[in-house]
């Protein structure tokens, strides 16, 4: 469900992802997170309102919708959360997880896998903000976490999802995308976080993190990984020798196995270095025809997660990536600051680990934007 996201949530986003990645305090991560929230809230508001309407002279509209789906989103403001946690229907959370590999090319370049049911994960009574692992612990009388671990190998991810009190004003199928994308959207921003910058303390190991046989793991966090090197792209030349050692430095393994390569790799940018690093390598053919093209296929992926002046360059398919457990909804009990509207928490269970340490490399970036 693609919809135009406002400018104010996007400066939201950012701010929250520049929290996270300075490591600022859990006080303001939670308190610009929760900015963030209501942006997108107010978006996903129009929007849902926008596809009702335009449904609405439909005579089956609600069809859409499976039998269990529609009992779920009729009696959510209701049933779920007061006695129990309920699983979201299955069709919801795969269209929830389509929704991510197709609208966020990060996440569908990393190849994320939908486990479904077959992963164990943690047992948990959880509320909180969209933030891995152990959720915090008090701040500002909002959150609350006790946990029973079973494996450590999972990471629980937990976000908000604001819904009108008035409900019954509404459609089951209004409600259903409603509920979508937020968790699409509050999801795609924690998990492009984790999967480029995660610690592994709680959270998936990030891309940027060392993995190698032996690597001194302090407190569950995995050292991040040393630069390789400089990538300026000052000309066509220099250009083909810097990528050449990049594409070298992944054609093998940690064992010195052969990787195949070649139109594999995806450099991750963050958007303010996109068009420094495109202007650099496009160029006015015979034609009168502006090309833009990288040697051997180089695939660029921009993300707002990603270090500015970095780079981040891996393998496909070489990142094992997962959602599972299904995704939970509970109503959130504690009172929240936002009028005439309950607050609920989904909780979705994630892995993330490249298979070793040479998946993945760190690059600064060197550009002379001046260059003619």
């Amino acid at each position: 469900m693609t919809i135009k996201l406002s400018d104010e949530f996007k400066t939201a986003r950012e701010e929250f992802l520049n929290a996270l990645s300075q490591g600022e305090t859990e006080e303001k991560q939670a308190e610009l997170y929760g900015q963030m929230i209501n942006e997108l809230f107010e978006e996903s508001k129009k929007h849902a309102k926008q596809e009702a309407e335009a449904i609405a002279s439909l005579p089956n509209a609600d069809k859409q919708l499976t039998a269990q789906q529609r009992k779920f989103f009729n009696e959510i403001n209701t049933e779920v959360g007061y006695k129990e946690e309920k699983l979201l229907p299955e069709e919801t959370i795969d269209r929830i997880f389509e929704d991510l590999t197709t609208e966020h090319p990060l996440l569908a370049d990393l190849g994320i896998k939908n486990a479904g049911l077959r992963l164990k994960f943690l047992k948990s009574e959880t509320s909180g903000v969209a933030v891995w692992g152990k959720i915090f612990g008090d701040i500002k009388g909002q959150l609350d976490a006790a946990f029973s671990e079973e494996t450590a190998i999972q990471n629980k991810l937990t976000a908000f999802v604001v819904l009108p009190k008035d409900l019954q004003d509404f459609g089951p199928a209004w409600i259903e995308q409603f509920v979508r994308l937020q968790i699409e959207e509050a999801f795609a921003v924690a998990l492009e976080a984790a999967f480029l910058n995660g610690t592994g303390k709680d959270q998936p190991i990030g891309l940027n993190r060392q993995v190698q046989e032996g690597v001194s793991v302090t407190g569950g966090v995995y050292p991040e990984k040393e630069s390789e090197g400089t990538l300026t792209f000052k000309d066509s030349e220099t250009t083909v020798k810097e990528l050449t050692k990049v594409f070298k430095f992944h054609s093998t393994n940690e064992k010195g196995h052969s990787v195949v390569v070649k139109g594999n790799v995806t450099m991750v940018v963050n958007p303010s270095d996109a068009f420094d690093i495109q202007a650099q390598y496009t160029h006015l053919n015979a034609n009168g025809v502006y090309v833009t093209a990288l040697p051997y296929n180089l695939n660029v992926i921009e993300s707002i997660a990603q270090t500015p002046g970095k780079v981040l360059t891996y393998v496909k398919g070489r990142y094992d990536g997962y959602l599972g457990g299904g995704i939970n909804i509970q109503k959130f009990e504690q009172t929240l600051a936002i009028e005439d509207m309950n607050l609920f928490t989904a909780k979705q269970f994630a892995y993330g680990k490249a298979k070793d340490n040479k998946v993945a490399a760190v690059y600064d970036l060197a550009i002379d934007s001046t260059t003619p």
